[in-house]
């Protein structure tokens, strides 16, 4: 398969020649399950009518929405020299930190080193101290006994401490990760919400997941203010330099945007799905925070596609009331209805976005297409500029584009050459992002 690392270079010479011409041319995989394929690679409502004019030819339906795993299945069957846990008497508790993917990439990866160093593994407890201020606890979120029974054959894991360690003195250890995705344990309080969300989308039909990447706090620290006003734009400043662990404070955010850094902004997602070929009637569930600007800038998406639902108009006010001051619930909430959509989009490459697209892969490489930022940004400045303007021409660049950014089997990226050290093991592709070849085989082979 092609390499979208190298995509964006690879279709610039083709862009331009384009331009010049007269013609265009691991069921629901469980947190606990996760683990067990990391051990073994030892072991994704309006309804009104926006006509707009120079409409792309119409793309058939099934190559919209379907997907082709081309005969890659998922492939999890422990050989026979993976032994059962012997009996142990040392414990390891687990603090998790950060958002939702951050804790559950980390429970994973602590799920393997207590069966790595033969330890009874403590349920984990959650952050509630940092930016969420969340006081769920991992059985708020986690079937905690599924958790349990799952990974008997790996690791023993008990709810607490014995009461005689209780007070006991502990050696300390700060675990390092640039495992940046994981796969998703099944919620046991969500799970009815979570199906009943879906089961109101699917009676529209197909429906798009779309992860928009728009919230105060990520245009902050990525010093992404494209289309903001300047007083937005100073806000987003303040907020960046009165944040004391984000380090990076003086950005460049022309820069940063024409390098492909930037979350694509809700008008240029509706450019850009336009120009897929996704008709004004498509179904999108917006998995997404507080939108920054509000209706400001998401009326530009809707404008492009009213059929732009919320969960806060799925679901009623008694079903929402539960998920009060729990972000990350609500997190989870958007996680499974984004596994489980039939065509998952995410306007920037965070950690949800990476565990979502690695889960849609485990479950038979479900469409999930990645946009090109840094070549749709050449894109958008061209029609901003009168250079280029939406329709046949534009559509052919995209598609082409994205022609092999939408899931489709590959092996796990190494790391980039000549890098050393962290800087290569931040280059590797997760394996929670891409579980090939450990966890995924091509049929007849395993």
């Amino acid at each position: 398969m092609a390499n979208p690392r190298g995509a964006a270079p690879l279709l610039r010479p083709r862009l331009r020649r384009l331009l010049r011409s007269p013609m265009s041319s691991c069921a629901c995989l469980l947190l606990a399950f996760s683990a067990l394929l990391l051990l073994s690679s030892l072991r994704q409502v309006a309804q009104v009518d926006f006509p707009r004019p120079d409409l792309p030819g119409q793309v058939s339906s099934d190559k919209l929405w379907a997907s082709n795993s081309y005969g890659y299945h998922s492939c999890v069957t422990p050989t026979s020299r993976y032994k059962v846990p012997i009996e142990s008497d040392r414990y390891m508790t687990v603090r998790s930190n950060g958002g939702l993917n951050q804790m559950r990439t980390g429970i994973c990866d602590m799920v393997a080193v207590a069966r790595l160093v033969n330890a009874t593994l403590v349920i984990p407890q959650l952050d509630k101290r940092s930016f969420w201020q969340d006081t769920s606890k991992f059985k708020d979120i986690f079937d905690e006994p599924h958790f349990i029974k799952a990974l008997e054959g790996d690791v023993h894991i008990v709810t607490d401490l014995p009461e005689s360690l209780q007070s006991a003195p502990r050696a300390r250890k700060h675990f390092t990760s640039w495992s940046s995705a994981s796969y998703y344990e099944e919620v046991k309080e969500l799970w009815k919400d979570h199906k009943k969300l879906v089961e109101r989308l699917r009676t529209r039909g197909k429906f798009m997941a779309l992860h928009l990447r728009y919230e105060k706090d990520m245009l902050a620290f990525t010093g992404c203010t494209y289309g903001l006003s300047d007083s937005e734009a100073n806000e987003l400043k303040i907020m960046r330099e009165s944040t004391s662990h984000w380090k990076l404070k003086d950005i460049n955010s022309t820069e940063q945007r024409s390098e492909g850094n930037c979350p694509l902004t809700p008008n240029e997602v509706g450019i850009f799905l336009r120009a897929m070929g996704y008709p004004e009637s498509t179904w999108i569930y917006l998995a997404a925070g507080e939108i920054y600007g509000g209706d400001k800038y998401i009326s530009k998406l809707r404008s492009y596609f009213p059929n732009l639902v919320t969960k806060e108009m799925l679901a009623t006010k008694e079903e929402l009331e539960k998920f009060s001051n729990h972000a990350s619930q609500v997190a989870a909430l958007d996680y499974i209805i984004s596994v489980e959509s039939d065509v998952f989009v995410p306007s920037h490459s965070g950690n949800m976005a990476k565990a979502v697209e690695g889960h849609r892969r485990f479950l038979g490489h479900r469409k999930t297409i990645t946009p090109d930022r840094r070549g749709l940004v050449e894109l958008f400045d061209l029609l901003e500029k009168g250079v280029l303007m939406e329709g046949p021409k534009l559509s052919s660049l995209v598609t082409d584009m994205h022609k092999y950014r939408q899931g489709a089997p590959r092996k796990r990226y190494s790391s980039l050459p000549g890098s050393k050290g962290r800087a290569r093991l931040r280059t590797e592709e997760s394996f929670y992002e891409n579980p090939l070849p450990e966890c995924i085989c091509l049929t007849g082979k395993h």
